[in-house]
């Protein structure tokens, strides 16, 4: 089972750049402190330091594309039932998809910590979905494929992927057949805003908000007790909403000038080697 955190890569200082080498080591040494065998990089790739330091920590990645163009419809909620339409985008927009899909793929080929590539996110100027995933898998065979981290999925690709907050759960097991990997590519995002920590006084929001960390751990330690059924049902893997608080996004791990860390890391190891135990065996 992989389980990991939303993480986009923010930094109240520099933005999509971090301080320093020793800051992007930094979040994943307290993503593994914290028991996580995964991180989903967000719609951002990083600087080649970056995945170099999941390698030698020994952290899975699951790698986004940088969504572009205008949102497409989500025609159904979760998206996954066959229903959806692609969208259309111009010659220019999808030349210039290709052209940084391309590129993504080739410059990180090479990193062993990349475990799964994904092209679309909730719908996000998904396109031509098929022949994009199949394209995909051919540039890249050695790695899985998430056709559309809870988006419009289509029949392709070897992953379903629904997204829902707070709560988990999971797509129909049969759902396309029972041959691909069934995951829950976001969930949680739980809130609480620390003073002193806050990108901006107010307004701060999770979606669902807390008052302190002991409600938070309690609440969060809920949502962990679920999984075991989910994972003896086939779930695969699940993604939690997020490593730090992003700008008025209170729901991370972490605040985010990373001087904060609102549940113990011990005790969320704790809950997280649970999930990981032989199915059949899982603790409750």
């Amino acid at each position: 089972f992989q389980y990991g955190p939303l993480d986009q890569g923010w930094w109240p200082d520099g933005l999509y750049t971090a301080p320093s080498d020793e800051a992007l080591k930094f979040d994943i040494v307290k993503t593994k402190e914290m028991g996580f065998n995964m991180i989903r990089k967000h719609v951002k790739v990083e600087p080649a330091r970056w995945y170099a330091w999941c390698d030698q920590l020994g952290m899975l990645v699951w790698q986004d594309m940088p969504s572009g163009d205008l949102g497409n419809q989500w025609e159904t909620r979760p998206g996954i039932y066959g229903k959806a339409t692609d969208k259309d985008r111009s010659a220019e927009s999808e030349t210039a998809y290709r052209t940084e899909w391309n590129e993504i793929i080739k410059d990180l080929y090479n990193f062993p910590s990349i475990v799964v590539w994904t092209p679309f996110n909730e719908a996000w100027g998904q396109f031509k979905t098929k022949e994009i995933v199949e394209w995909t898998m051919g540039m890249d065979p050695s790695r899985l494929v998430n056709t559309a981290s809870g988006g419009n999925f289509v029949n392709v690709g070897p992953i379903i992927d629904l997204h829902n907050y707070p709560d988990p759960v999971m797509p129909e097991p049969g759902l396309f057949g029972a041959d691909r990997a069934i995951v829950l590519g976001e969930f949680g995002g739980l809130g609480l805003p620390i003073e002193g920590h806050t990108w901006q006084s107010k307004n701060n929001w999770g979606y669902q908000s807390f008052k302190n960390n002991d409600e938070l751990l309690n609440r969060y330690s809920q949502l962990m007790s679920r999984f075991p059924d989910l994972i003896a049902k086939g779930l695969s893997a699940a993604v939690y909403t997020q490593t730090t608080d992003v700008e008025s996004e209170s729901n991370g791990l972490m605040t985010y000038d990373r001087k904060e860390l609102k549940m113990p890391a011990a005790k969320l190891k704790e809950l997280h080697q649970k999930l990981y135990a032989v199915p059949g065996q899982l603790q409750k």
